[in-house]
């Protein structure tokens, strides 16, 4: 019965998550004043794009370098500015949660000073990030419980790439994000042990993005009955792997993306098979026994939606050789960190 445990767990959390959301469902705001994403034509009043670019770099997807280079999250243009022209607008927690992390070291991220916030929505282990902050609320810290609409920064344009971030251009940037691994860090240390982690967990390998627009369009719509496992649930899946692991990090902290399969409950679970979307988010879960599991490989690609490859080339997890399909050291790493 050992060998269930695990299996049986994420089950019995994703049964008792499914309650949990029906006795209520959380909102999601938006995290900042500029609401123009709901308006016809808004687009240009709400993204602000890459410097010489069209606002729709702004937003999330393979929308840079000619589609080229993903960008994980949506650059929010600023309403309110002082007598200098530097941003002032207030940003909010979008959801109930607590403070996972906090860099107030511009100069160590691209995401210059930068918030992550975890929340549990829906049976969903769910990190908001908002980044090129000028200043974190005073005495905000880790583990702080904030409620959605509190305020937590002030937008700004703080980052360490070559090129500043004007003030014309001055944003937040903000991500939803599912954690790969809560032992992101460890991992780091194993396998590139050469290279600087100043983040711990919340280096930004570790927080694959998925595209916040439709979320915040959709909570409105909805008047807060938003569900982020239906969401995650819809988004469209480019490849599926099978991964030869008993366990899985994510299995465990978004047991809703966890479907039953009575075989691997009944004989053990060997392995998982795992959908996930172009840049590698985990949208769909199943155990299975080693009976299922075909390959002996560790890793193996199961299937690819060849269209939504074609379309998101900007990731880089997976190519094609011949007729067969091949993990790119981008997508190795993606699923290396899930079993790891």
């Amino acid at each position: 019965m050992n060998r269930n445990r695990r299996y049986r767990t994420a089950v019995a959390l994703w049964a008792g998550c499914l309650l949990t959301t029906a006795l209520a469902a959380a909102p999601v705001l938006f995290p900042t004043a500029n609401r123009a994403l709901l308006e016809p034509g808004g687009g240009e009043r709400f993204f602000v794009g890459t410097a010489g670019k069209t606002w729709e770099s702004g937003q999330f997807g393979c929308v840079r370098s000619g589609g080229g280079q993903l960008h994980e999250g949506l650059d929010i243009r600023c309403l309110q500015r002082d007598r200098r022209g530097e941003p002032i607008d207030p940003v909010m927690a979008t959801a109930d949660g607590t403070v996972a992390y906090i860099n107030a070291h511009p100069s160590l991220s691209n995401y210059g000073n930068y918030i992550v916030l975890r929340h549990v929505l829906d049976g969903i282990e769910v990190h908001s990030l908002y980044a090129h902050l000028s200043a974190i609320r005073p005495g905000l810290k880790v583990g702080e419980v904030v409620r959605a609409g509190d305020r937590i920064a002030t937008m700004g344009r703080t980052s360490n790439t070559h090129q500043p971030i004007t003030k014309d251009r001055a944003h937040c940037h903000f991500e939803f994000d599912l954690l790969l691994n809560d032992r992101f860090a460890r991992w780091h240390e194993a396998r590139k042990s050469g290279e600087q982690n100043d983040h711990g967990n919340f280096n930004g390998h570790n927080l694959a993005g998925f595209d916040a627009a439709p979320v915040l369009r959709e909570s409105v719509r909805t008047g807060g009955a938003f569900d982020f496992a239906t969401f995650l649930s819809t988004r469209p899946e480019m490849f599926r792997v099978v991964l030869r692991s008993r366990s899985l990090s994510i299995a465990r902290r978004c047991p809703r993306l966890v479907q039953r399969n009575p075989i691997a409950e009944k004989e053990g679970v060997a392995g998982f098979e795992v959908a996930l979307s172009f840049n590698g988010v985990p949208l769909r879960i199943i155990p299975r026994a080693a009976s299922e599991i075909k390959s002996p490989a560790k890793v193996s690609v199961l299937s690819v939606n060849e269209a939504e490859w074609q379309s998101h080339h900007c990731a880089k997890l997976l190519f094609k050789r011949g007729q067969s399909w091949v993990l790119l050291a981008h997508g190795l790493d993606v699923v290396d960190l899930l079993t790891y």
